[in-house]
């Protein structure tokens, strides 16, 4: 960690032991912070007004999801299809299909700021190549490809708080990479934003503070980083357990105390997936939900402007 970084720590809330916990997500509208369990083919929900947490079982592995416009509905990435998820029946219906012939499946997604759906996919051979890629579906439902460099797992989808510029990344490289995202769809000027220097961890989830700063869970490092608008280090979150996977602010968390603002509770998903019997024995909370409070506001997380037919 460079000298002037700020350091921030991160505590156990929920010892959920999720496989492949991933996709940190806050409804400001009811208060209740969402993840997923892509191995564990489950949507999680977590009540922080009384402390308690449910799932759904999924039809297929879960990759990602985004709150919808209608909140009965979430929009589904499941691993080989996009589909609306009714939260009071349990039901889904099928949108479309993603990279069919392709020994690929969904993974990272989330909103940009006009309520669209970008989401990338992941190669499931081994060893791993880059023949996957970088998806929006648009408000009609239309699924297009971004004309961004085919990834091997595609990670850290976020938007600045203007919605002008997209980050993304594909975890192998190490690096998380920038583009210009204008209010249309196009997308250019693809750049470096940023090269993880420590010796260890890839870039997995990311999430945008109110600053303009890039909050970054790094998969086998331990750790949270926040990078500033220019690609430099400026806080690190340490978070006890090997495989952080995602981030998301959101609102207080039940038994510690509200902040004078809220959206200043940061939320961490985690994983259990390759850790073997000694690793796991000092590493038992693995796959569990980690928060820490590093100082910071985050965003309204936007809500896809879609609707089932």
């Amino acid at each position: 960690m460079s000298a002037g970084v700020s350091a921030h720590s991160a505590a156990l809330l929920l010892d959920t032991k999720c496989t492949l916990g991933e996709g940190a997500t806050w409804c400001a509208r009811t208060g209740r912070f969402y993840w997923n369990d892509i191995e564990g083919a489950r949507l999680w929900r977590y009540d922080p007004r009384d402390g308690g947490s449910t799932f759904w079982s999924m039809p297929e592995r879960l990759g990602s999801f985004a709150l919808c416009a209608d909140p009965r509905y979430l929009l589904l990435g499941l691993a080989t299809h996009l589909a609306f998820f009714d939260l009071t029946t349990g039901e889904t219906q099928r949108i479309v299909d993603v990279e069919p012939g392709l020994n690929t499946r969904v993974n990272d997604g989330r909103c940009d700021r006009q309520g669209r759906f970008v989401f990338g996919t992941k190669d499931e051979g081994s060893p791993l190549q880059a023949i996957a890629g970088f998806y929006r579906l648009n408000h009609d439902l239309s699924l297009e490809r971004l004309p961004l460099p085919a990834p091997a797992i595609s990670n850290s989808i976020a938007f600045s708080p203007d919605g002008a510029t997209m980050y993304y990344g594909d975890s192998p490289t190490r690096e998380i990479r920038v583009c210009d995202y204008r209010e249309d769809g196009s997308v250019g000027n693809d750049r470096v934003f940023t090269t993880l220097t420590d010796a260890t961890g890839e870039p997995d989830g990311s999430t945008v503070d109110r600053d303009g700063g890039v909050w970054n869970a790094q998969w086998g490092g331990r750790r949270v980083v926040r990078y500033g608008p220019d690609g430099v280090e400026t806080e690190r979150v340490d978070v006890p357990t090997a495989q952080p996977s995602c981030v998301a602010f959101g609102g207080p968390v039940r038994g510690l105390p509200a902040g004078p603002v809220q959206l200043d509770s940061l939320y961490i998903t985690s994983a259990r997936i390759d850790l073997d019997a000694a690793a796991l024995a000092g590493d038992s909370h693995a796959g569990g939900v980690f928060v820490a409070t590093p100082g910071r506001q985050g965003l309204p997380e936007p809500v896809f402007q879609g609707a089932p037919t």
